[in-house]
């Protein structure tokens, strides 16, 4: 039976805490690998796909979690990572993020701290857009607004200026902040923080860290966000969502570079590049006294807005392509490509958690793959189309209704070239009558001259 357990190796020398680690994650549903050395790492590397979190022990007899990342690094291999660590040095914890780790732990462990630490972790590795070096990051799109906001962040990458991304839940706004990261020349970490997660007092202490007894609890001092992102890129995802003291404190790195940890006086300072991104309209917030005018000011310096999928569906075919690609070896899938019929469904859905729920819906069929049930389960969570000005959106309901009929063309003719233009076979493939078939056919023949005349003499 095909499942969709999440792998994690587990790195240490330590036979005692392999074990521990290992009851721990495979009763949390995670499929656990144990490594004791570096070098063992690096061997498995060369057989086996990496795992989708790796929790590595600093200290180990010749190849330490140094040592292992800086390899990586060379590789160009990017595993994410959570660094382990008996001893509490900050200066250690910065060259691990430096290197690429996602997270850094002390022991012994917080097994809440640690589960949260891995959901951190693989929340904030989507790859949407992504292939596996940075110089490769691209988009699967080939919409105009969207190559318009491509060109944008091409433009501004390597500015020291903070970006706001504005987009509906899903549309890929963590993906445009990594893009943005790849092309602006920083070495130094891509850190993410999502700002509605966490109550105000822990949030601050995420971003700004704190010292050793600032609460309770507080045991040791702890490097924040904003420390551990040196000069790279932190992402505050949902900025919206942050306390109006939060925001003073936001403000103040964003003038002057410079902040304080949670109970501690002396002044820090920061050169990370700054991307904030929300779904919420943040002048409206300003407006009802929500959100700083002074900070949302600073935030928009330069504003991109992603539209929802729904607005472009010539990107659905791409996008599909790219998670079958994506998933399909990763799932041990046997299917290749997905039918035609779904993919209209596809071309035709609203899709109102955007490229996410697309993403989904990917990964369960190519595990389950049943046509039936794939079409039915987006036949049930079809939304209402909702305009609530519809004299101001025609416009955009014309594009909208273009676009989606350059995708079907695209469809039928991909679908056409399939079945060697045996255009019965094709109007059964498409689920749709022949007869619909040689009006759409007939309808395109002045935009794609001689193509129906592709077809067999006989009419088939």
């Amino acid at each position: 039976m095909l499942t969709d357990r999440r792998t994690c190796w587990v790195v240490d020398d330590d036979v005692s805490v392999q074990s521990y680690l290992s009851d721990f994650l495979d009763s949390r549903g995670y499929s656990v690998d144990c490594l004791d050395s570096g070098e063992q790492v690096l061997r498995r590397l060369a057989t086996a796909e990496p795992p989708a979190v790796m929790l590595l022990d600093i200290r180990m007899p010749r190849m330490g979690g140094l040592e292992i990342l800086a390899e990586l690094e060379k590789r160009r291999c990017g595993i994410p990572s959570i660094v382990l660590s008996g001893v509490d040095q900050i200066p250690v914890a910065v060259r691990a993020m430096q290197l690429g780790a996602s997270d850094y732990l002390v022991k012994p462990l917080d097994t809440k701290e640690l589960e949260e630490a891995i959901e951190r972790v693989l929340d904030k590795t989507p790859t949407v857009y992504q292939t596996d070096t940075p110089q490769k990051v691209g988009f699967a799109t080939s919409n105009k607004r969207m190559l318009q906001i491509q060109a944008i962040c091409d433009q501004v990458a390597g500015a020291d200026v903070p970006i706001l991304i504005l987009g509906d839940s899903g549309v890929g706004k963590e993906i445009l902040a990594r893009y943005i990261h790849a092309r602006s020349g920083r070495p130094e970490p891509f850190v993410k923080v999502n700002c509605a997660a966490l109550p105000a007092d822990l949030l601050e202490s995420e971003l700004f860290g704190h010292e050793r007894g600032a609460f309770t609890g507080a045991q040791r001092e702890k490097p924040g966000k904003f420390e551990l992102a040196g000069r790279g890129t932190i992402l505050l995802d949902e900025v919206g969502e942050m306390s109006p003291l939060l925001q003073a404190k936001l403000l103040h790195i964003l003038q002057d570079g410079e902040y304080t940890r949670l109970g501690g006086t002396r002044t820090l300072t920061s050169e990370a590049r700054i991307v904030a991104a929300t779904n919420k309209r943040l002048h409206t917030l300003v407006t009802g006294g929500e959100f700083r005018e002074d900070l949302f000011f600073r935030l928009n310096v330069i504003t991109v807005e992603i539209p929802p999928l729904r607005e472009r569906p010539e990107d659905i075919l791409s996008l599909s392509d790219h998670f079958v690609e994506q998933y399909r070896a990763k799932y041990k899938s046997q299917v290749k490509k997905l039918p035609a019929p779904l993919l209209s469904a596809f071309v035709r859905y609203r899709w109102p958690g955007n490229v996410r729920q697309l993403e989904n819906a990917i990964r369960r069929y190519l595990l389950l793959p049943n046509l039936e049930q794939a079409l039915a389960e987006l036949k049930n969570t079809q939304p209402q189309a909702v305009d609530p000005n519809p004299a101001d959106n025609v416009s955009l309901k014309n594009l909208a209704s273009n676009a989606a009929e350059r995708v079907e063309k695209e469809l039928v003719f991909r679908t056409l070239n399939d079945v060697n233009w045996n255009r019965r076979q094709a109007a059964q493939r498409l689920n749709i009558c022949y007869k619909s078939l040689l009006n759409k056919l007939h309808r395109w023949s002045s935009e794609q001259p001689g193509a129906d005349g592709q077809a067999p003499a006989d009419g088939k």
